[in-house]
């Protein structure tokens, strides 16, 4: 395994690493902002099958988890990593590539016939193309986590993984102006308001800029191993192992219902956001775009701010700041409500500042409770353990938004009715995550020993 004592992550690096990032929020603002934008506001397709397409992802994450626990026991060409976030990555890239292909004709038979049969064809490349987009992303995405953990020497840890999810953040932003630029409104092309071409030419320019910022982040980022096994205990780090030592503990058991529960419902509205604006105030496709620029920026300044305040004030900590993420995002979904059942469309933009705000002060709070709640000696299975449950429910968020929607619309008949309602779902239960964190009372901060926490004694009992 990595030596760990000789890790070391210099600033510099951990910026070259955290541009990884930046292409995978540009690639997520693409799929969940601009392409299903299209799909549901601008060629009526249903928001339940658009959002189960772009959650499919999230649901692929054991493969992740399979991945990545071969590559702590393996190498390939001498990496235990790099091969396959690589091979990940590439997938992903090849898969917008089709997307692009795939969403263009559609927007071209839509000018042509809009009320004529979509073929086939086309509905089996846009479903290969988030097969392979969503199987790359779970065999890189988990593989990319362990380079990290690798990479950084304890202490740098916190450090590391905020710098690399500021970078997240930051691609949110960059894709919003970036695609909002690159698909501005023509007003030759019609009702849809851009060309099939225009379009196209985003998804191929996209697909090579990121197929660039994810090699050249990680180049020589890590070193060359043997072609061997290497040797692990594989019942300690087991799933079904750790989720028994979880269940154990009363504090886990509350934090996992936070963690998946605000995972959840922050995303809710993922999938409908930019439909909302277009279907319920008329708004563009150059509009809607830049959404992600909104909240992303917010969310970016909100991250700085809290790691600031973790820094230098000891009255804060992951706990405290978490329950002030879970609270912001709360306002957010009520101005988001309001905005929609009211029909006020001034509240869209100060909903956006929210949701940015919340997001990143609870990503920073959730990411040090993950931390923290990772006892020593099983750091990096726990973490493994979180991630994969963080994943499948932001998965179930992403396409629960857009199933919510599509339910409420065909009872009430009203679009403003159905998207108020998925907002409304979205406040009841970050409260109730709210209180479930209420119940995580850690005793001591990061820093202290696995002892403080009631799974120490669960772990105890099973090297028995």
């Amino acid at each position: 395994m990595a030596n760990r004592e000789s890790a070391d992550l210099s600033i510099g690096h951990n910026l070259k690493i955290a541009l990884f990032h930046l292409g995978s929020g540009m690639a997520d603002v693409l799929t969940t902002g601009v392409w299903n934008r299209i799909m549901v506001a601008d060629l009526g397709f249903s928001a339940a099958f658009v959002g189960l397409l772009t959650g499919l992802r999230y649901f692929l994450a054991p493969i992740g988890v399979i991945a990545g626990r071969y590559s702590d026991t393996h190498t390939i060409g001498g990496y235990r990593r790099l091969f396959w976030i690589w091979l990940g990555r590439a997938m992903m890239a090849i898969s917008t590539l089709m997307l692009g292909f795939a969403t263009a004709e559609l927007v071209r038979q839509a000018g042509i016939d809009s009320a004529g049969p979509t073929p086939a064809a086309l509905w089996i490349a846009l479903i290969a193309s988030f097969l392979l987009f969503s199987l790359g992303g779970a065999i890189s995405g988990s593989t990319f986590l362990a380079l990290i953990y690798d990479r950084a020497a304890e202490h740098q840890r916190g450090r590391a993984v905020g710098l690399v999810w500021t970078f997240l953040l930051l691609g949110f932003t960059i894709g919003g102006i970036s695609f909002s630029v690159m698909l501005p409104r023509d007003e030759s092309a019609g009702a849809i308001a851009f060309s099939a071409e225009s379009l196209l030419a985003l998804f191929i320019v996209t697909a090579v800029a990121l197929s660039l910022i994810w090699f050249l982040s990680l180049l020589g980022e890590e070193k060359r191993m043997p072609d061997r096994a290497i040797s692990v205990d594989e019942r300690a780090s087991s799933l079904r192992h750790d989720l028994s030592l979880v269940w154990r503990s009363r504090q886990m058991r509350f934090f996992l219902f936070y963690l998946t529960m605000s995972m959840a419902f922050a995303f809710l509205q993922d999938t409908v956001l930019e439909p909302f604006a277009a279907q319920v105030f008329g708004m563009e496709a150059h509009t809607t775009n830049r959404f992600s620029a909104y909240w992303g920026s917010m969310a970016i300044l909100g991250s700085f701010a809290t790691l600031l305040l973790l820094r230098r004030s000891t009255a804060f900590n992951h706990s405290s700041v978490s329950q002030a993420g879970v609270c912001v995002l709360m306002l957010g979904y009520i101005l988001f409500a309001l905005s929609s059942l009211a029909e006020i469309r001034s509240l869209v933009t100060p909903g956006l500042i929210l949701l940015g705000m919340g997001l990143g002060v609870w990503n920073i709070g959730t990411l040090g409770l993950m931390m923290d709640l990772s006892p020593a000696g099983r750091a990096g299975a726990f973490l493994g353990f979180w991630t994969f449950c963080v994943t499948l429910a932001r998965g179930a968020g992403v396409a629960g938004g857009g199933i919510i929607r599509d339910l409420v619309l065909a009872l009430a008949n009203s679009h403003t009715v159905a998207y108020g309602a998925v907002f409304c779902l979205g406040f009841i239960g970050l409260l109730v995550s709210a209180l479930a964190l209420h119940q995580v009372n850690l005793r001591k901060q990061k820093g202290d020993d696995a002892s403080d926490f009631d799974v120490a004694a669960a772990l105890s009992q099973s090297m028995d």
